[in-house]
C-alpha cells in the first residue's frame, strides 16, 4: 500500500474512533465501568489491610501494598494493550517525560495521600470526599490550563457538590462537626493531584496512546512507592490466597479503568468526562455499607450529601450541555 493510502487509512480510523467514543452512551457506559470499578477500591482496600493484618498507622507498609498493586497495574495495562493491539506497546522518547510527570501526580502523589487517608477514616466518607474530584478536575482545567470556560454555573454547581463533603463531615454521633485531617484531607489532597493527572493525561494524549500513558506510569510510580515503602520498613507478612486475589482484583481495578478513563479523555471535552464521576461516590458508598462494617455509616446524612453531589454536578453537566 503506497504511504498516502496508508495515512488516508489511519486518518480514517482516527475519525471513526472520534465519532464512536464521542458519542454520550459510549462515554456513559464507559464512565460507569470506570466508576464501579473505582467505587469497589474503596472497601477492598480496607478489606485488603485486614486481610495482610497491616495497621492503619503502618504507613510504609500500606505505601508497599500501594507500589506492589500499581506495579501490577502497570503490567496488566501494557499486556492488555499489548495483547488487543497486535504489537508490545513501548514508549517513544519524547514520551518517557510524560510518563514520569504522570506518575507523579497520578500513582505516588494520589495514592500516597489516599492509601494514608482511608487508612484513617471510613470507605463511606473517603468514597464521598473523593467524589469532589469532578469539581477540582474542570477548576484545574479551566482556571489553570484553560482548557474550558469556567462560567457562573459551573461555579454554582462546584460549590453545591462541596457542600456535600463538607456535610458529610457532620455525620458522627461523638461530635457535630467532625473533621480528619489525616483522613478525610489526605483523601481530599488526593482529589487535587488526581485533576491535575486527569489534566495532563488529555494534553498528552493527543500525541501518546492513553493505554502507553496508563501503563507506564503504573509501572514506575508503582516500582518508586514499593522501592521507599520496602527500603523504609514495610513488610507484609500475613500473606493468604484471599490477600493475593485481592490485590490482583485492585491492580486490574487501575489497570482497566484508568486506561479506559484515558481514551474517553482524549476523545471528549474533560467536563462531559469527569461529571459522570458522580458515580465513583455512589458506586463506594454503597459498596462499602455492603462489605464493611460501616453499615451505620449510610444515614441521613451520607444520602443527603450524595444528592448535593448529583444536584452539583446536573448543574455542570446542563451548562456544558446547552453550549454543546
Amino acid at each position: 500500500m503506497a504511504p498516502e493510502n496508508r495515512t488516508m487509512e489511519r486518518n480514517k480510523i482516527g475519525n471513526g474512533l472520534d465519532s464512536f467514543y464521542a458519542k454520550t452512551v459510549v462515554v456513559l457506559i464507559g464512565a460507569l465501568i470506570c466508576c464501579a470499578l473505582w467505587g469497589s477500591a474503596f472497601p477492598c482496600i480496607k478489606l485488603g489491610y485486614d486481610w495482610f493484618e497491616i495497621a492503619s498507622e503502618d504507613t510504609m507498609t500500606q505505601m508497599l501494598f500501594a507500589g506492589i498493586r500499581f506495579t501490577l497495574a502497570g503490567v496488566m495495562a501494557i499486556a492488555i494493550g499489548s495483547i488487543i493491539q497486535k504489537r508490545f506497546l513501548f514508549p517513544k522518547k519524547r514520551t518517557w517525560g510524560r510518563v514520569a510527570k504522570l506518575s507523579s501526580l497520578q500513582t505516588i502523589a494520589q495514592y500516597v495521600f489516599f492509601y494514608i487517608g482511608l487508612a484513617h477514616t471510613t470507605g463511606v466518607k473517603a468514597s464521598i470526599v473523593e467524589g469532589v474530584n469532578v469539581f477540582v478536575a474542570i477548576i484545574v482545567a479551566s482556571l489553570i490550563f484553560r482548557q474550558e470556560k469556567l462560567t457562573v454555573k459551573k461555579i454554582v454547581g462546584s460549590i453545591i457538590g462541596f457542600a456535600g463533603v463538607v456535610l458529610v463531615n457532620l455525620a458522627g454521633s461523638e461530635s457535630s462537626l467532625k473533621f480528619n485531617l489525616l483522613g478525610d484531607g489526605f483523601v481530599f489532597l488526593s482529589t487535587v493531584a488526581y485533576a491535575f493527572s486527569s489534566v495532563l493525561l488529555k494534553k498528552y494524549s493527543k500525541e501518546d496512546e492513553p493505554v502507553i500513558l496508563s501503563g507506564y506510569q503504573f509501572l514506575f510510580g508503582g516500582a518508586v512507592m514499593a522501592a521507599v515503602g520496602f527500603i523504609f520498613g514495610g513488610r507484609l507478612t500475613v500473606i493468604s490466597t484471599k490477600g493475593i486475589l485481592m490485590l490482583l482484583y485492585l491492580a486490574l481495578v487501575s489497570a482497566v479503568a484508568y486506561s479506559l478513563w484515558g481514551i474517553l479523555l482524549k476523545y471528549n471535552p474533560i467536563s462531559k468526562v469527569a461529571v459522570f464521576g458522580f458515580m465513583n461516590p455512589v458506586f463506594g458508598v454503597i459498596l462499602s455499607a455492603i462489605l464493611l462494617p460501616e453499615a451505620s455509616a449510610l444515614g441521613v446524612m451520607s444520602v443527603v450529601s450524595l444528592l448535593l453531589i448529583c444536584i452539583g454536578i446536573f448543574i455542570v453537566n446542563y451548562e456544558k450541555s446547552k453550549n454543546e
